[in-house]
């Protein structure tokens, strides 16, 4: 028997378990990835604007402008808790379904998936909040 109370049979010590991803940082990867997709609706949507014949475009490009700018300073505010607490996404895929998100969390992969409809909702109740702002 060891010291420590410890039996190691062999010379190897027990595997230590990896620690568990928490519902924050889970949280945080995915309004990361929906903030991404909000981004490009926007950029979507306000070269929409510019190509319409709407009779105010300079007013509604601003106005998308403005939410857009609000939707960046979150995303960079998400990268500088990523890098404080070891998180990184290293790969979003678009398949037929869904979203595919790959991320590095302290040194563990893992992965999630959002189906489209999903993605839709969260993304139009993302820009109602900013709109609620």
């Amino acid at each position: 028997m060891a010291a420590n109370g410890i039996e190691v049979r062999g010379g190897a010590a027990p595997a230590a378990t990896p620690p568990i991803q928490t519902e924050d940082e889970l949280a945080l990867v995915k309004r990361c990835v929906l903030l991404g997709i909000v981004t490009r609706v926007l950029d979507h949507d306000i070269r929409v604007v510019d190509s319409s014949g709407m009779k105010l475009p300079r007013f509604y490009e601003s106005f998308l402008r403005g939410i857009q700018d609000r939707v960046l300073l979150d995303l960079a505010d998400l990268r500088r808790q990523f890098r404080s607490r070891g998180i990184k996404i290293y790969e979003e895929k678009q398949e037929k379904d869904g979203l595919l998100a790959k991320y590095v969390c302290r040194g563990y992969h893992h992965e999630f998936y959002m189906l489209w409809g999903f993605v839709k909702a969260e993304s139009e109740r993302t820009l109602k909040q900013y709109l609620s702002k």
